[in-house]
């Protein structure tokens, strides 16, 4: 069977079409995912590094790293924004999250495009290409600065846009396959949790406790019922009898040195 019909299979059922709906494989985005993050950091750091390369545009065409704030705008704000949806694309696997990266892709490209054209407006100025380079120079300084990475950052997350908004046949088949593996991998999960309980050693519950508590001492043995414990102060005294050994309780009579007469 094919790797078409084989989807085929696994795509017949509604579980996939549910399962796919917000969940699609990270590589449906990775291609221009990639690239949206290097044409993003590109935009954002070029007016930066120009000078560097004898590619820059006014103020400061030859002194590198100067901020101006229609570089913040028209520059370093769309290229952090295709930074920010290539990164989104690429480690996304929700398709919500994804689309929002896509369209900040959208939105940086249109920018970079756009953006020249409104500096009167907002009343901004973004300079010109370094007048001292020749005219085929000066055009690729508008195409690497603005209008050519902004079509590019366009197309690319136009076409991540595209891909995204639909779900595929073969999205679907993917949801299917692996909610099977994840069905046919809990029964073994299951029989396998009570002997890791079973196995795993009693942990005490608090500081100084033990499960199962010690058993209670046993009481200290006396010895047969006719025998007394011994006093620790020693062997206790015997009582006095009475009356004392060798004589009788009962009187005499008459009493004695005396006659009956």
């Amino acid at each position: 069977m094919t790797a078409i019909g084989h989807d085929v299979r696994f795509a017949s059922s509604d579980r996939g079409v549910q399962l796919s709906k917000m969940r699609v494989p990270w590589t449906r985005g990775a291609t221009s995912g990639v690239l949206l993050v290097i044409l993003g950091a590109w935009a954002a750091i070029v007016p930066f590094i120009g000078p560097y390369l004898n590619f820059a545009y006014t103020p400061s065409t030859n002194t590198a790293w100067v901020w101006t704030e229609a570089r913040g705008w028209f520059e370093v704000a769309p290229g952090a924004a295709a930074f920010a949806g290539g990164l989104l694309l690429l480690t996304s696997t929700n398709r919500a999250i994804a689309i929002l990266g896509s369209w900040l892709g959208v939105a940086g490209g249109a920018w970079l495009i756009v953006g020249p054209s409104l500096t009167d407006v907002l009343d901004k100025s973004i300079g010109t290409p370094d007048p001292t380079s020749s005219t085929n120079v000066q055009a690729l300084e508008e195409l690497f600065f603005f209008y050519g990475v902004g079509a590019l950052i366009l197309f690319f997350a136009s076409v991540a846009l595209g891909r995204l908004s639909v779900q595929s046949l073969r999205d679907v088949a993917v949801a299917e396959r692996r909610a099977a593996a994840a069905e046919a991998a809990a029964p073994a999960a299951q029989a396998a949790a009570p002997a890791e309980t079973a196995a795993a050693p009693m942990e005490a519950t608090a500081e100084g406790d033990q499960y199962p508590p010690p058993r209670a001492a046993a009481p200290p043995s006396y010895g047969p019922m006719t025998e007394e414990p011994q006093s620790p102060y020693g062997a206790r005294p015997e009582p006095p009898t009475y009356p004392p050994p060798g004589t009788t309780n009962e009187p005499t009579y008459p009493p004695p040195g005396t006659t009956n007469e």
